[in-house]
């Protein structure tokens, strides 16, 4: 079965054809980094790791590229408030960023391009559009891109979403980054420096100033990746004006096709609401790990919904990815305890991998389920069908070793996009050890009093028995 996607371009569901397959090149607009990610911000990244790894597991050779906000008017603003520098400012919320993104268990994109080290390609970009007239300096040195002049070339504003441009207010100038969705601006791509900006600057033919945020991003991914590549994702919070003006910017400077596919994720509600600090219900990753969740149970829970769905996020939800977890866990630590993926196995194929004959029915479900626009709950739906007839069979002792050996590599596929791994065994000190011994020499002594005493004190200190095919072991409560 072919991958599927919604294509924002076209806005439908279309086969994902790259341009050069198996080369495929992916860019995500990554964080501005003026404070700590939100798990807002965190749906969409996750989501473009789902997407990264699946297209990893397809077979393609994906170069992901997410660049690094690092200047822009909410960072040069609180720079000039905490009387830092530029760099030593963003480079605490940037590191931070990335052990985030750690911790969430995703993959680091393979260039991570700060905007403040393609200053000289941005500069280019802007010459270009000058030179075609289609941008233009303005009285205070600042240059803008002009929407007038781009249509007039016979280009279209407008490709991600229809814009009405008679009920909207057109010929407006906005120097700000973001502007209201209800105007179709004239917007900065180069901004004249101002007593504010401080040491936030750099020169130009233009004369001193800075990049606007749009800019940034399609000189970029066009230096990375060329002037065509296959996909652009991001939250749908970017598609107008961010990503809009991406494409006319880029198409407008090199007369050819930006982007082949746009992928964007839907927003995320917390307990029922929108985030705000004054609600309480605004969380960065951080504030959950401190209320004692891990990194692993947000990745499950901001993966439980379809990417193109409202989700709503609630602590509720983050108990029951626990449970759900720990269900996967019992499941793979039997088959471990009963035999290891094997090499020799028979396989048999599914998409571009070879999988043990035995693994196969889970992979085929799996993989149909995301090929269909990343069905991500069908695809959850295969893993606990899968979970609940592996442990039946375990159950009534119907699997060998070798048929455990190969659904151990089955779900290793399947983890490899789900990316959730599954929790290391604890082992047990040396002082319970003992006490499972005594408890063993009680109970072959009949001596079933002093058996469940044991029995009860291991559960006082955290610990239950669990019997396997190999004997008795120890298990963390």
């Amino acid at each position: 079965m072919a991958l599927k996607l919604f294509n924002t371009l076209s806005r439908s569901v279309q086969e994902f054809t790259p341009l050069n397959p198996p080369k495929l090149g992916m860019y995500c607009c990554g964080p501005t980094v003026y404070d700590f990610a939100h798990i807002g911000n965190w749906r969409t990244f996750v989501f473009a790791d789902l997407v990264r790894r699946y297209l990893d597991f397809k077979g393609f050779q994906v170069t992901h590229v997410m660049n690094i906000t690092d200047v822009e008017d909410k960072i040069i603003r609180k720079v000039r408030e905490t009387k830092t520098s530029l760099r030593e400012f963003t480079g605490k919320y940037e590191a931070a960023f990335l052990d985030d993104l750690k911790t969430l268990g995703c993959r680091e994109p393979h260039h991570k391009p700060r905007a403040t080290e393609y200053i000289d390609e941005i500069i280019r970009l802007i010459e270009q559009l000058l030179a075609r007239g289609i941008a233009y300096k303005a009285a205070d040195g600042s240059v803008y891109f002009s929407i007038d002049k781009y249509r007039g070339c016979g280009c279209t504003y407008g490709k991600l979403l229809k814009l009405n441009f008679d009920e909207m207010r057109t010929g407006e100038r906005v120097q700000s980054d973001e502007y209201a969705k209800e105007s179709v601006a004239d917007f900065a791509l180069w901004k004249a420096r101002v007593p504010d900006d401080g040491a936030v600057f750099w020169p130009s033919p233009f004369g001193e100033g800075r990049p606007g945020w749009h800019i940034e991003c399609s000189a970029m991914s066009m230096k990375i990746l060329g002037p065509s590549f296959d996909l652009h994702l991001g939250g749908e919070d970017l598609v107008f004006p961010h990503h809009e003006d991406e494409i006319a910017q880029s198409e407008g400077a090199t007369q050819k096709p930006f982007v082949k596919h746009w992928l964007h994720g839907a927003h995320l509600l917390v307990e029922g609401k929108k985030m705000s600090k004054s609600l309480g219900n605004f969380f960065t990753l951080r504030d959950l790990l401190a209320k004692g969740f891990t990194g692993r149970e947000v990745r499950y829970l901001l993966l439980t919904a379809h990417y193109r769905e409202t989700f709503n996020f609630t602590l509720e939800g983050l108990q029951g990815a626990r449970t759900a977890l720990a269900r996967i866990d019992e499941c793979i630590g039997k088959l471990r305890a009963i035999g290891t993926p094997a090499s020799g196995a028979a396989r048999t194929g599914v998409g571009q991998h070879a999988v043990p004959e035995a693994g196969a029915p889970l992979l085929q479900a799996f993989s149909d389920a995301l090929d269909d626009d990343l069905n991500i709950s069908a695809g959850w739906a295969a893993v606990f069908d899968w979970v609940r007839e592996t442990n039946k069979r375990i159950a009534e002792n119907a699997l060998k070793p070798e048929d455990a050996a190969a659904a151990l590599a089955s779900w290793d596929k399947v983890d490899s996009v789900l990316g959730i791994g599954t929790t290391a065994e604890v082992q047990a000190p040396a002082e319970m050890v003992a006490l499972l011994d005594a408890r063993q020499a009680a109970r072959k002594a009949k001596d079933f009093k002093k058996s469940d005493a044991i029995r009860d004190e291991l559960k006082a200190k955290g610990w239950t028995i669990e019997d396997t095919s190999k004997g008795p072991k120890l298990k963390k409560l």
